[in-house]
This record gives structure tokens, C-alpha cells and sequence, in this order.
């Protein structure tokens, strides 16, 4: 495959220390989940990118399939814990549908297309359990 982006991000300090992008002036103070501290965790980073992704490969379905609609896609993310440390992920896509005459069911269509597409569900497949609905509004 052809290379189309690259990014590098250095960590120190884990969970609590702090992140930064060799091609970006971001740095990002990190805490841990639930901490109350000023600062992000990585759920709360990885739900962004993958909200950000997801919804750029439903607009490249919503072209493919000639499609008219507005979206929003939310995108939960679960810290999740079998034990001692025995730490997992599970995600929740949920996208909403306006402005379209799409029903319910072709809509979902669109969105499991766009699950199939996007570079983030092709990387979790298999190893996070991922929920995706949606709702036309």
C-alpha cells in the first residue's frame, strides 16, 4: 500500500505524564480515567480519531452510493477490565441521519458500509468489541 500520512506521538510518563506529535505543536497533559485531573486519557483520544475517521469514510460511501444526508457520529469508548490486568476496549458507533429521505434501514446500510471502509474499524476487527447503529432523524 501506498503511504498517505505519517505521524509520530511520544509519550512519557504513561497514563499520567504527557504526549506530544513530532509534526505538531500539540502536547497533551495525560491522566488517568475518572482522575478529575486536568488532561486527557487515551479512551478519550482514541473516541475522537475514530469518530473523525468513521465519519470521513461514511462521506466517501455517501458518494459511492449517490447518497443525500447531514450526520453526526458519536462514538463511545469503554475502558474495560476482566481483572487483574486484564484490560480490554469495547466502542459504540452511533450515527444520526438528517435531512435525507433515506429510511431507517438504508441508512444503516450506509453505516455498516462505512464500517467496513473505515481504516479504524479495519484496524479493531477482531479485537474490540464494536457496536455500531444509527437513527434517521
Amino acid at each position: 500500500m501506498k503511504t498517505l500520512y505519517a505521524t509520530e506521538a511520544t509519550v512519557t510518563g504513561g497514563r499520567t505524564g504527557s504526549a506530544s506529535l513530532k509534526d505538531s505543536d500539540l502536547t497533551i497533559n495525560m491522566v488517568a480515567p475518572g482522575s478529575g485531573k486536568d488532561g486527557n486519557n487515551p479512551e478519550q483520544l482514541f473516541a475522537m480519531g475514530y469518530a473523525a475517521c468513521f465519519d470521513g469514510a461514511l462521506g466517501v460511501v455517501k458518494q459511492m452510493e449517490k447518497a443525500k444526508f447531514d450526520s453526526t457520529t458519536k462514538i463511545a469508548v469503554e475502558l474495560q477490565s476482566g481483572g487483574e490486568h486484564d484490560y480490554n476496549i469495547g466502542a459504540k458507533i452511533h450515527v444520526i441521519a438528517e435531512n435525507t429521505d433515506l429510511s431507517a434501514d438504508e441508512f444503516q446500510a450506509i453505516v455498516e458500509k462505512a464500517h467496513e471502509v473505515c481504516p479504524y474499524s479495519k484496524a479493531t476487527r477482531g479485537n474490540v468489541d464494536v457496536e455500531v447503529t444509527s437513527e434517521v432523524k
